[in-house]
């Protein structure tokens, strides 16, 4: 799938990015009842993120209602059915409003943003953390894309700088995605609760055992693994 001349996702890798972005907060918290996906018309990071049982509630929030028809057609696999599943109410909204507005509040939020270009820039600006960061229940992470390190270094060069200023405990971790060329692509992570950057490699495989979820990528290992940042990126984001 192409949006303004860049690519978004293809069928081949997806399983990368999506299994990392939903998987690596969702073991973390352990307990997720309520989840809140910001972006994501493709339908892969929902596809994910309802495979764990223990998820009650999903509002996926998309901007473009013509992204989420297009996909379900050309690219029924990033969704395989997620849509239809009974706990999603799918919301055709501005993101950065959403989070601004909303009176639900959430354990877990995920921003599946494209780059920040046009409709996408408010999803990277103050407002949009500020208003993530008052969505999140007590306890909850809030998760981002944040571009790929190398050829991309001002994502989460001016993103590192925002979550510093709304959250306790922030940081990034990473994954290689083909799709996505030059290197490691960035998510951020921040939450109130830094236990849950914490949490043991142990404690990781019960979860996972328990949740029964098959992973093509995703493991207790590179959950704790991705973490570890090359010094050139923690140089980057403030973190050396």
């Amino acid at each position: 799938m192409v949006l303004d001349g860049i690519v978004q996702t293809t069928e081949g890798d997806e399983f990368i990015y999506h299994e990392m972005l939903a998987h690596v907060p969702l073991f973390a918290h352990g307990s997720a009842r309520r989840v809140l996906i910001v972006g994501g018309g493709d339908g892969g990071m929902l596809r994910e993120v309802v495979r764990h049982r223990e998820v009650e509630r999903v509002v996926q929030v998309e901007v473009d209602a013509g992204v989420i028809e297009t996909c379900r057609e050309h690219l029924p696999n990033h969704s395989a059915g997620a849509f239809d599943d009974p706990r999603v109410e799918v919301v055709i909204a501005d993101g950065a409003r959403f989070v601004a507005e909303t009176a639900e509040r959430f354990d877990v939020v995920i921003c599946d943003s494209t780059d920040p270009e046009g409709p996408g820039t408010a999803l990277f600006g103050p407002a949009f953390y500020a208003g993530c960061r008052r969505s999140l229940a007590p306890g909850g992470v809030l998760v981002t894309q944040n571009g790929v390190a190398f050829l991309q270094p001002e994502v989460a060069g001016g993103t590192a700088p925002e979550l510093a200023r709304h959250f306790r405990d922030w940081h990034f971790y990473s994954a290689a995605v083909p799709t996505y060329v030059g290197g490691i692509m960035l998510f951020g992570w921040a939450t109130e609760d830094a236990s849950l950057r914490a949490v043991t490699v142990e404690t990781l495989r019960e979860r996972h055992v328990a949740a029964g979820i098959r992973t093509r990528y995703y493991n207790p290992e590179v959950h704790v693994a991705s973490f570890a940042l090359p010094e050139y990126v923690r140089e980057l984001v403030g973190k050396a």
